[in-house]
């Protein structure tokens, strides 16, 4: 491959994530009911189809948060909360490893509990930052956020319902190998 067309590659996928990051962005500011929102849905996408890569849009959601929002102290976890999601979809086994609907259960599973954990993820920081140390609030305002965490975990449940769908179409976009078995295909040795 010549280096100017690797290049051409590369300034593509500079742009297709920062464009995925941007849908994260949106995604997350036009949300109806609070916390129900297709983050997980398009970070399952972006992370089966481009594994490690899918990070780059991650992180890009999380500096546009910080950006538009404020770098404020609600901010800093979001710097490890949004990462756990992808790392945790990052292992999930691809390269037809897994039937997609073992694969689209995992998904769902790992979207609906980083709904509910969310607070939790949130914390350790709360505690040691806001709290200065006192577990008892910071208690007292996770479990005052529990039906926010609840509606995460349902919102994500619901839209991760669409992560295999999502996942062939990026696949057909792009060109490359769908990552799970289909029903119906014997396991496939590689």
């Amino acid at each position: 491959m010549s280096k100017y067309r690797k290049s051409l590659l590369w300034v593509r996928e500079l742009v297709l994530f920062a464009l995925f990051g941007a849908i994260l962005f949106l995604t997350a500011q036009i949300d109806l009911i609070p916390n129900v929102h297709q983050m997980a849905l398009f970070i399952a996408g972006f992370t089966a189809v481009y594994g490690g890569k899918g990070l780059i849009p991650v992180m890009l959601y999380v500096f546009l948060e910080g950006l538009f929002g404020g770098f404020g102290l609600w901010w800093v976890p979001y710097l490890y909360a949004w990462p756990i999601l992808w790392l945790l979809f990052f292992l999930i086994p691809r390269k037809q490893k897994l039937n997609e609907v073992t694969a689209g259960v995992l998904m769902s599973v790992v979207s609906a509990l980083h709904g509910l954990g969310f607070g939790l993820l949130y914390a350790p920081f709360q505690c040691y930052v806001l709290f200065k140390g006192n577990w008892e609030a910071t208690r007292i305002w996770w479990l005052y956020g529990l039906p926010f965490d609840l509606s995460h975990m349902l919102g994500n449940l619901v839209a991760s319902l669409l992560a295999i769908p999502f996942i062939r179409l990026l696949c057909r976009l792009e060109g490359k190998p769908y990552p799970y078995r289909r029903i119906g295909e014997g396991k496939r040795t590689a």
